[in-house]
């Protein structure tokens, strides 16, 4: 399914309010987000542009995985990074949506689904399995990985909501979207 360059530009521009001034994320899709339907040549040139600046924008589905995979293995910018503090420890994440709108940036054809939802037998905890799967030019692949809340933990919404966010958030990790913040937990 192949979004229109209209409804391109709308998300690029919905993203770059999240990544914030000055950020060579920002630069580059501000220039996609640019272009125009009736402009097509402004679109070409703000693609190139946003390759000068050592980022390219996604051009849509008609790409091999690697090229995919490329875009997901960079730096989350640190404006889009999240913290947060539970039982004395402080983690950094990235929230579920942007993770959602840099997949469908990058890699607009992916899918994702719950594969499985389990409650512990002492029902005190549920997990989550959940599966993330790209599609490029030359194959697909997917990712699967789990989630698991407390059912008492109400902190940040429902448990079910908790664990699967995480699951889906840790399968894209997976792919190497984020990956660094894990890296920067063990230094």
């Amino acid at each position: 399914m192949a979004q229109s360059v209209a409804s391109k530009s709308s998300m690029l521009r919905s993203l770059c309010v999240a990544v914030g001034e000055g950020s060579p994320w920002r630069r580059s899709y501000a220039k996609l987000a640019s272009s125009s339907n009736a402009e097509g040549r402004r679109e070409k040139q703000a693609e190139e542009e946003a390759e000068d600046d050592g980022f390219a924008v996604s051009s849509g589905i008609s790409r091999p995985l690697s090229e995919i995979l490329k875009q997901l293995n960079k730096k989350v910018p640190d404006s889009l990074v999240k913290t947060r503090s539970e039982s004395g420890f402080t983690s950094k994440y990235i929230p579920w949506h942007i993770v959602n709108r840099i997949m469908n940036l990058h890699a607009p054809e992916w899918s994702g689904e719950v594969r499985s939802i389990t409650y512990s037998a002492d029902a005190k905890s549920v997990s989550v399995v959940y599966r993330v799967t790209l599609y490029g030019t030359d194959a697909e692949i997917f990712r699967e990985s789990t989630g698991t809340a407390s059912v008492d933990d109400t902190s940040f919404g429902d448990p079910v909501q908790k664990a699967e966010a995480m699951a889906f958030r840790r399968a894209c990790a997976r792919f190497g979207l984020g990956l660094h913040l894990y890296h920067e937990d063990l230094s």
